[in-house]
């Protein structure tokens, strides 16, 4: 679990992050999260956002990400979801 601190700095890192996937009108599906899953594991912190022809809530969307293999999501602001997960091989961001 991510504290408020952490929260605080990965929110200041994804600033300046472009979404790199979209969640459209089939909604979040498998391959989408498997696609996720590999994303995260390279760069550790991205941005997900949620067309507006998506049929699920967008908190809804954030609460199955951030129930797939420790995913923690950082925040969800107006369609946008910023995912964060520690990597295995690849670390790059050092948490307060």
């Amino acid at each position: 679990m991510l504290t408020g601190k952490q929260k605080r700095f990965l929110r200041s890192e994804a600033h300046h992050l472009d979404s790199l996937f979209q969640i459209g009108k089939s909604g979040l599906t498998d391959a989408i999260l498997v696609q996720i899953d590999e994303a995260l594991e390279a760069r550790e912190l991205l941005k997900v956002s949620v067309l507006q022809n998506c049929e699920e809530d967008k908190n809804e969307i954030a609460e199955k990400m951030g129930a797939y293999k420790g995913i923690h999501v950082v925040q969800v602001i107006g369609n946008t979801i910023v995912l964060y997960r520690e990597s295995t091989e690849k670390k790059r961001i050092q948490l307060p």
